[in-house]
């Protein structure tokens, strides 16, 4: 962190994550104004959400392991170009078809750079470093989701929607030269030339299409139709045969089973869904609601958001820090009671109420709670897998908080009854508004009770597990207590 490579690495980490996470979030606060401007109906709002984050959440597995396997600033700068050709195409759209299209296609870039960013910090610092580097990494890149409605508000109202995926262009920019100057090239140890699981990535993207597409289209087509009831299916038998092919292939698997050879990558993982489900759920309406029934025009409502931006900011690197030292589970359980409190105080708004009131208490108080969950969160996922499966561990955690997002933009909509135009009118999406807010809730308060319980401090340097019955035994030492010696005075001759 004290040098310059290490800073300009951390630069480019920070600026390209930024860019993935500020794209999930401001689009919430242009929802409105596209929809008008496109003639989307509520359907067509959702697809322009979760085909960002369909893509995004079913090949971010594939893109961790292209970077393990092929050098992950390689397929990190990859992502970077195509997440940039993919935001002009967005700008540009004529249709919302148009748009959800290219949001596709945006997911997918983001896809591949997402689990490289994190990658290349946990393979280019000190293991002792790692810790503050990843809290700073968490809050600055935190703060870029939740900084996603003010600058998406400030540019919607100065220039049009359209600016908001044009700004992706200069901070690209940013990125690559960086990344080209300062971020060394890695890859996993023994994983070049292996052949990718492109099976298992086709049918993860296939499971969670189908169950999005059955989500989405059961308010429009109803739940019993037979393009419903076949996607889901379809969604479903993918999503088995992806896990049975997936524990098949063993270590060259597209998510090694290795990863799970601990309960915590698991539990945290669930808690991630969990999480950041309940998050995607409050700003999905929450934007919409506070411009169609509050009656905010797009900066104010950025700027009701900002003090969760303050507090990410300020607090996500000492959040980290604190949970190096007592360990993650104080702050997974308290974090999301603390946002399930700002919740409940953000179900109560209506039109004429006073922000300072109504709004901002509960908008600090979510945003507390979500600055004590993320650092504590992103570290102790990777605390818990390999070193070697950096970029396979930090790729399923984003696609579990991809997932997570996807399922609520999917099912809430459906749950509470909001489709059509509903979202153009105050007598459907103000009851509408209040059963997502309290639904998004409950997950945060299932999330406490699921850290309370399951969730313990990992170690510091992990087991390692068995070999695979496939593959050859590692090699035996008959001295073993002699191999540092050996070590140094290799290194002695070396010199």
């Amino acid at each position: 962190m004290s040098s310059t490579a290490g800073r300009g690495t951390l630069l480019a980490a920070v600026v390209a994550s930024g860019m993935v996470f500020l794209d999930a979030t401001v689009v919430n606060v242009a929802l409105p104004h596209l929809g008008a401007e496109l003639h989307a109906s509520t359907a067509g709002l959702q697809w322009t959400l979760n085909g960002y984050l369909l893509t995004l959440a079913a090949f971010v597995l594939l893109g961790g392991a292209l970077g393990d396997r092929v050098g992950r600033r390689r397929v990190f700068l990859a992502g970077v170009l195509a997440f940039t050709a993919a935001s002009i195409l967005c700008g540009a759209a004529q249709s919302i078809e148009w748009l959800i299209v290219a949001r596709f296609l945006q997911g997918l870039g983001g896809a591949l750079l997402t689990p490289g960013s994190l990658a290349l910090l946990q393979s280019s610092f000190h293991p002792d470093e790692r810790g503050r580097v990843i809290g700073a990494w968490s809050g600055l890149a935190g703060v870029s989701t939740a900084l996603g409605p003010f600058l998406g508000g400030w540019l919607i109202d100065a220039l049009s929607w359209r600016a908001i995926f044009f700004l992706n262009v200069p901070l690209a920019v940013i990125v690559i030269i960086a990344a080209l100057r300062w971020t060394p090239e890695s890859r996993a140890d023994g994983a070049a030339g292996a052949r990718f699981d492109v099976a298992g990535s086709l049918l993860g993207a296939l499971g969670l299409a189908g169950v999005t597409y059955a989500l989405i289209e059961a308010q429009q087509l109803g739940p019993g139709s037979g393009p419903v009831i076949g996607a889901a299916v379809l969604g479903v038998a993918a999503s088995v045969a992806f896990v049975l092919l997936e524990r098949r292939r063993g270590e060259r698997a597209m998510l090694p089973p290795t990863l799970f050879a601990t309960r915590l990558f698991g539990v945290l993982n669930v808690y991630t869904v969990l999480v950041y489900a309940a998050l995607t759920g409050l700003t999905f309406f929450f934007s919409v609601y506070l411009q169609n029934v509050v009656g905010y025009s797009a900066l104010e409502t950025g700027l009701a958001t900002l003090p969760m931006t303050i507090l990410l900011l300020v607090g996500s690197a000492r959040s980290g820090a604190l949970a190096s030292r007592i360990g993650p589970r104080p702050q997974l359980t308290v974090g999301p009671l603390v946002a399930a409190a700002g919740l409940f105080l953000l179900h109560g708004v209506s039109r004429g109420d006073s922000y300072w009131t109504a709004i901002l208490p509960g908008i600090t108080l979510f945003g507390l709670g979500m600055t004590l969950v993320v650092a504590p969160l992103t570290a102790s996922v990777l605390a818990a897998a390999p070193d070697r499966l950096a970029g396979a561990a930090s790729g399923f955690n984003n696609a579990a908080s991809r997932v997570g997002g996807l399922l609520a933009v999917s099912a809430l909509p459906l749950v509470v009854g909001l489709s059509g135009g509903g979202y153009e009118r105050s007598g459907q999406l103000t009851p509408a508004y209040r059963q997502a807010v309290l639904w998004s809730a409950g997950l945060m308060l299932l999330g406490a009770l699921i850290a309370a319980v399951l969730v313990h401090r990992p170690e510091r340097e992990p087991k390692k597990s068995r070999p695979c019955p496939t593959l050859p035994p590692p090699p035996t030492h008959q001295h073993e207590p002699d191999r540092d010696a050996d070590r140094s005075a290799t290194g002695r001759r070396r010199s």
